[in-house]
């Protein structure tokens, strides 16, 4: 997808490209795309032109202060789609957070207000308005104007905070059209106003008051964002997240847009409080699942002099799933890192040694693996530390190797304490562990069977249905994954083989969310599906033998071609999640409707809505549309012939892509429980509690 015209660009283009940024500690720019909208089509063989001019002293320009924000956005906040912009809203919270962390704030507010504003408040102790001793300006102006100012550097302000490069704030003001920060502190309430992170006036100090705590009022720039709306759901999962972290935080949100009220008349609005935290995030995440302990299992341990501190809960059920979800000082660590090494590590010798001493595993040979202890495990791990380190401002990984020995150390002590209090539980733990591991040797003996046949994941020979591309490089080719033979047909003969193939799928595939590995991969379907893709499968799964890097589910736009997606989406978030992480998976976006000029070209829409307007915009500047058939509803893939297919949805020029990405690890797990899982009560009410917001079924 396109950037925004960018208004700090420099007027000469060939300085555009020659940045050397000084004020920023961060690694490479991610990509600057919208995760969940349409993927940006390049063809393959665009050669960069020549760019004709000097290269010496001149062309290399240094941004200063916050212009390297403006410059490269996504270097911050990770892209300038929408996830871009939650992120702003995460980030001034955060700082919130950090202040009850220290614990001087227990109540934030966050409130969505018209033309795209957005209100946090909290009750911390505000903001630093005194003269900086250094830079001789308020301290609130130098936390807002420029990077890599705050207390957390040091052991000053804060003992244990997110917020490690101190570009939050400032990052949030430079990305805004307007900006303003309202500090209650040393008796005053004071106010400061920004445009684009540059100050409208000086600091003014207001009427008294005893109250303390910092209101931060923002606006997005339109020119930087594709987009400035800022998503309820979104935010609601968020800051639920962080009131479970956060035992005894109580957080607010509250939507005071125009026309955003709930079924009562009034604004949308939800209070997060937590009291027990983690062990009410286990059963939240749980859900109604039939569980293995009844007991969730909660250890904490807190060493203020090493400087570190844990909270850990856990639940087995009866699932197949696993999902373990780690934060570091509060931080979704969604690439894990050495706290979840040590928490594996631990688990793994707890579980195995108390099923030894209880008698279960007989045999040094019969130990159960850690992909077999956490299948079915729900778990939270939460790590403080004074001094993280992570990956760049996303955060994302933590890399403290101080983090692995403790976490393992606690988890040891702390969890053979459990079960040895609480052996009836304990030994249905090992048992699950071992059902899970006789479930793997029987999956092994699946794919054994299969690699005899010439099949799953062993063998150079692919499934007999699937037309193959001619490239064998993985980054240009691309396999769409077609429901119905007759629409594989026509796929087949209207794709560009080169770097397309072709996998028809007959009928709808197994749903794996209520089947185990074994009997997933008895599965003709689904065993060519795995081995088209060449990764492997769970302990097997290696992302580097990946032999399309676009994968594209194309299904026909009805019920049943939604479903059919899904089942498919399942099978590669349990057995091939990586695939999901990285980016390679789209879903094609076929066009409902061809409008049938009589007089002008045909058009196509993808919607009602595109319909619609095409029509009336159409008729209105002259165009007829015949009496028989005026527009044509496709009403599967079958009814296009090749040339259809190609022109509509798979020439890399036209077509539409929706690429499929993981904003929140924890809500699709708990999606994929409710949508596929055998809970036929909780997926009930999840339909009566979404039916209301379903405008368009085509059934």
């Amino acid at each position: 997808m396109s950037q925004s015209p960018n208004p700090e660009s420099s007027q000469d283009p060939q300085i555009d490209d020659l940045l050397v940024d000084v004020t920023s500690t961060t690694g490479t720019p991610a990509a600057d795309r919208s995760e969940a909208g349409i993927a940006a089509e390049t063809p393959a063989d665009v050669t960069p032109a020549m760019v004709d001019g000097a290269y010496d002293a001149e062309q290399i320009q240094v941004l200063e202060g916050l212009e390297a924000v403006r410059k490269r956005p996504g270097m911050y906040i990770g892209s300038t789609g929408e996830r871009g912009l939650h992120h702003l809203v995460y980030e001034i919270a955060d700082n919130s957070v950090d202040e009850a962390l220290a614990g001087y704030c227990d109540t934030i507010s966050i409130e969505l207000l018209d033309d795209g504003w957005c209100r946090v408040t909290d009750n911390g102790r505000g903001i630093p308005v005194k003269e900086h001793p250094v830079e001789h300006i308020p301290t609130v102006t130098l936390v807002l104007t420029v990077l890599h100012a705050g207390g957390k550097f040091g052991n000053g302000g804060y003992k244990v905070s997110g917020g490690l490069h101190g570009v939050g704030s400032s990052v949030v003001n430079a990305l805004s059209s307007h900006y303003i920060v309202e500090v209650r502190r040393d008796g005053h309430r004071w106010r400061q106003t920004f445009t684009l992170g540059d100050p409208d006036a000086p600091l003014e100090m207001l009427e008294e008051t005893d109250k303390t705590g910092t209101t931060t009022t923002f606006q997005p720039s339109p020119e930087i964002f594709d987009t400035t709306t800022f998503d309820y759901e979104t935010l609601a999962t968020r800051f639920r997240e962080y009131a479970f972290l956060n035992k005894g935080l109580f957080i607010s949100l509250t939507d005071r847009r125009e026309g955003r009220v709930g079924e009562d008349g009034e604004p949308l609005h939800d209070e997060f409080c937590y009291k027990q935290g983690l062990k009410d995030y286990v059963r939240f995440l749980t859900g109604s699942k039939e569980v293995i302990n009844p007991t969730v299992i909660s250890l904490e341990e807190h060493r203020p002099e090493e400087g570190m501190g844990l909270e850990i809960a856990m639940q087995w059920n009866t699932s197949y799933a696993t999902s373990v979800h780690t934060f570091a000082n509060t931080i979704n660590t969604i690439e894990g890192g050495t706290h979840e090494e040590g928490f594996r590590a631990a688990l793994t010798g707890t579980v195995n040694k108390w099923g030894e001493t209880w008698g279960l595993i007989k045999k040094r040979e019969d130990r159960v693996s850690g992909d077999d202890i956490r299948e079915g495990l729900t778990a939270v791990l939460s790590i403080k530390l004074t001094e993280p380190q992570f990956e760049g401002q996303t955060k994302t990984k933590l890399g403290n190797t101080e983090a692995r020995s403790f976490v393992q150390k606690v988890l040891n002590d702390r969890l053979s304490d459990w079960f040895e209090e609480n052996p009836a539980e304990g030994k249905n733990i090992v048992r699950k562990s071992q059902a899970a591991a006789q479930a793997r040797v029987a999956a092994r003996k699946a794919r054994d069977m299969a690699r005899s046949r010439k099949g799953l994941l062993g063998s150079t020979s692919l499934p007999g249905k699937l037309k193959d591309c001619s490239s064998t490089d993985p980054r240009e080719c691309e396999i769409f994954v077609v429901e119905g033979d007759s629409a594989g047909g026509s796929a087949s003969q209207g794709r560009d083989p080169r770097i397309q193939a072709i996998l028809p799928l007959r009928g709808k595939i197994l749903n794996v969310e209520k089947a185990r590995l074994d009997r997933a991969l008895n599965s003709e379907t689904i065993e060519s599906i795995i081995n088209a893709l060449g990764t492997g499968v769970h302990e097997e799964f290696d992302l580097d033998k990946l032999r399309y890097h676009k994968i594209i589910l194309m299904a026909d736009a009805d019920v049943d071609g939604a479903h059919i997606r899904t089942l498919l989406l399942t099978l590669l978030f349990r057995f091939m999640r990586p695939i999901i992480d990285a980016g390679h998976v789209y879903l094609a976006q076929p066009p409902l409707f061809r409008l049938r000029w009589t007089n002008s070209p045909h058009e196509l829409a993808y919607s009602d809505e595109e319909r619609d307007a095409l029509r009336d915009d159409g008729i209105a500047h002259g165009k007829k549309l015949p009496q028989v058939n005026p527009i044509q509803r496709y009403k599967g893939l079958g009814e296009m012939d090749a040339e259809d297919l190609w022109d509509t949805t798979m020439d890399p020029d036209k077509r539409l892509l929706l690429q499929v990405t993981l904003e929140d690890a924890s809500m699709a797990d708990q999606m994929f429980s409710i949508l596929m899982g055998e809970d036929v009560e909780q997926r009930r009410h999840f339909i009566q509690r979404n039916a209301k917001d379903v405008r368009f079924l085509d059934i």
